[in-house]
């Protein structure tokens, strides 16, 4: 078994001390010889680094690396190119200025080991000056690694990230200048803002993210997984005391289902397989890796419907690129990963979740933001919802719901009916998750099921009505025809919401 390159992005590391690498060489090489300049959007942590590492040793020439992979035995002519790579993650950039001033030292950095002198004092003169003296040994590869990290660190900071905006719109100019002597272009980032906003140069500039050709650049096949990663998944049954089957069924629910094109292919997430055969545990790695703050603020701020999140239904244009303080919630979901394409039927696309980590995480710190209750205690108050549900106690589940409601704030109007719609729909579909029933939640009425293996619960939420009213709603719509015939109990539960206290209010019980 080789070692698991957790957190390792040097290609060159990975195969000089023996870790297991995924063998991505056979649509690199058709990528690389197929085109001149690329875009390729992608969630973060899922490989781009990596991708990146690897282009740098394929056009450094450094053959003997890929010894035993795909590409090794191709006719490739393995020529030295001098390469910039420029990874803009590395360091958190507060403002233009100091954006610039990371520029240069890279620049200068780069130069120095080329043994370059560079004499322009500005950070795009000095790129352009580099590029020049480089290209006079050949032609340069550009290799450039989260093109968006400064502005999404102040993506809520309008003013500021339009400066940085401008700053990285200059820098990137000067590439259609100095097309003569540039061999390869390779940039990534988790967002796509607009060509006009940062790429206005790079009109020839190939966008690959959602192209077919290369939609398992990134992540883990299917295939790769079960071929590569064998002996860990026998270790994984091992420690669960599962069949692989019963495995390979569970990682595909945990973290499988992230699809980047109109074809059925999908990968799953690399880094928390990796950190699964790690830990031998079915945990939510990737998303306790990064809190995604700006998304959270944006979708609460913007009064966001979040039910649509579990089936929405969108047209081409939601994948499109944005601008710098129109951003669109639907778009920043797909784009950073939280999203993910389900169905696809001529300009139509169904979105949804990609799997239980991401729903699960996602999920959790909505709650968080809108009940104020803190994540970490949610798991508490969901457990003893789901003991009280399955023991019939409607007295300790309605006391505990309350809670979620009982720290909002009394600043946020209380006609903001949906605040407290998104607040039913996250928990009753949390409880879901956890106890694997069939909860429905519909927005328009706030009507919630949750079937269990003997019973079956109708609630109806009445938040400017009565819990008779509530209930007779239910009864009236006949939602428990469709149980009718069935041996499971079917249980009708209708409930207020208290406006003066603003919080769940009285409930009332009955059967059909």
């Amino acid at each position: 078994m080789k070692k698991l390159p957790i957190g390792i992005q040097t290609f060159s590391e990975i195969v000089q001390e023996d870790y297991l690498y995924i063998d991505k060489t056979e649509t690199i090489y058709h990528l690389i010889t197929s085109g001149k300049v690329y875009f390729l959007s992608r969630p973060r942590r899922f490989g781009k680094s990596l991708l990146l590492s690897t282009l740098e040793a394929i056009f450094k020439g450094k053959k003997e690396l890929f010894k035993g992979l795909w590409i090794y035995d191709q006719s490739f002519e393995w020529k030295e190119h001098p390469v910039i790579r420029i990874d803009f993650s590395k360091k958190h950039i507060e403002n233009s200025a100091e954006l610039k001033e990371f520029i240069k030292l890279e620049l200068q950095d780069i130069a120095e080991y080329y043994h370059i002198t560079l004499v322009r004092e500005h950070y795009d003169d000095i790129f352009a000056e580099l590029l020049k003296k480089l290209a006079q040994t050949g032609k340069v590869v550009l290799l450039v690694d989260e093109y968006d990290k400064p502005i999404l660190d102040h993506i809520t900071d309008i003013e500021t990230a339009k400066e940085i905006q401008e700053t990285l719109k200059s820098f990137y100019t000067v590439i259609k200048a100095s097309d003569e002597y540039l061999k390869f272009i390779f940039l990534t980032g988790v967002s796509k803002f607009s060509k006009v906003g940062v790429f206005s140069g790079l009109n020839n500039l190939n966008d690959i993210t959602m192209d077919e050709s290369f939609s398992q650049l990134l992540g883990y096949t299917q295939e790769e997984l079960e071929s590569n990663f064998a002996e860990w998944i026998i270790q994984l049954a091992e420690k669960q005391k599962m069949t692989v089957d019963e495995v390979l069924a569970m990682m595909k629910k945990w973290y499988n289902g992230y699809r980047f094109s109109k074809a059925q292919s999908y990968v799953y997430n690399p880094f928390s397989t990796l950190l699964l055969f790690n830990k031998n545990d079915f945990e939510n790695y990737w998303f306790e890796s990064g809190t995604p703050t700006f998304l959270i603020d944006l979708i609460t701020t913007s009064q966001f419907d979040v039910p649509i999140l579990q089936h929405l239904t969108v047209g081409q244009q939601a994948f499109a690129s944005y601008e710098i303080g129109n951003l669109s919630p639907i778009a920043l979901l797909y784009q950073t990963g939280y999203l993910t394409i389900k169905e696809h039927e001529g300009r139509l696309y169904t979105l949804g979740f990609p799997n239980l980590e991401v729903e699960d995480s996602f999920l959790n710190y909505l709650s968080e933001a809108y009940s104020q209750v803190p994540k970490e205690l949610t798991e508490n108050y969901l457990d003893k919802l789901i003991r009280a549900i399955n023991s019939a106690d409607m007295a300790v589940f309605f006391e505990t719901l309350k809670v979620f409601f009982a720290n909002i704030p009394y600043t946020l109007n209380i006609s903001l009916e949906k605040h407290y719609q998104t607040i039913f729909y996250i928990i009753f579909t949390l409880l879901g998750l956890r106890i694997q029933a069939e909860v429905v939640t519909n927005k328009g009425r706030i009507d919630i099921v949750i079937e269990l293996a003997d019973s079956v619960y109708l609630f109806e939420f009445k938040l400017n009505g009565t819990k008779e009213q509530a209930l007779e709603q239910i009864k009236s719509n006949d939602y428990a025809q469709k149980y009718q015939g069935t041996t499971k109990q079917v249980i009708l539960i209708g409930v207020e919401f208290d406006k003066e206290t603003r919080n769940v209010g009285e409930w009332i019980i009955s059967e059909p």
